[in-house]
Parts: structure tokens; C-alpha cells; sequence
């Protein structure tokens, strides 16, 4: 259960950080609001997952997770750059995420 709600923290770590782009600085309210919330919400799922998971196993691939969703998502909604430099990084996020995950 510990590895589904690190996971949930991840995902809710990406919706924050899109948020903040969305929010424009923290000046639209309803952005904000959902920023806020995501914070919220990925800290409270990271906090029960670190019950069991070790604290630099769940914190990478927490991170790890947020971060490779959130480039994934940039390239998707806002156009930035999808390089093969870039893709080829974000796979090396993930295989990382994978092998904390198979050696946890």
C-alpha cells in the first residue's frame, strides 16, 4: 500500500507544479487554490508512504516521479521542447525510479 500512495504523491507533486504555472505567479485564484491543495494532498500521501518506505527511497522517487511527469507535461500543454537530450534524461528518471523501486 505504501508504494500506491507514494505513487498518489507523485502524481499529485506533477498537479501542483503544473498549477503553479497555471496560477501565473500565485494571481488566479482558482489555480491557487488547486496548487495549495495539491501541496497539501502530495505531502499527506508522501507522509503515510514513508511509514514504511526508507525516507531516500520514497524521496526520490517521489521527486523523481514529479519531476518526469511534470517535463512529460510541459512538453504535452505548454510546448517546450522535446529534444532527444531531453527524452532521453527523462527515461534515465525513470529507469532510476524503477531500480530505487526493485531494490526497496
Amino acid at each position: 500500500m505504501a508504494w500506491i500512495f507514494l505513487f498518489i504523491a507523485g502524481l499529485f507533486e506533477i498537479a501542483w507544479a503544473i498549477g503553479l504555472k497555471y496560477s501565473q505567479g500565485m494571481t488566479r485564484m482558482l489555480p491557487v487554490v488547486f496548487t495549495i491543495a495539491g501541496m497539501v494532498f502530495s505531502f499527506v500521501f508522501l507522509s503515510q508512504a514513508l511509514k514504511t518506505i526508507p525516507v531516500g527511497t520514497g524521496y526520490a522517487v517521489w521527486t523523481g516521479i514529479g519531476a518526469a511527469g511534470t517535463a512529460i507535461l510541459g512538453i504535452v500543454l505548454f510546448s517546450e521542447s522535446a529534444a532527444w537530450p531531453r527524452l532521453i534524461s527523462l527515461g534515465l528518471i525513470v529507469a532510476g525510479i524503477m531500480g530505487l523501486k526493485l531494490s526497496s
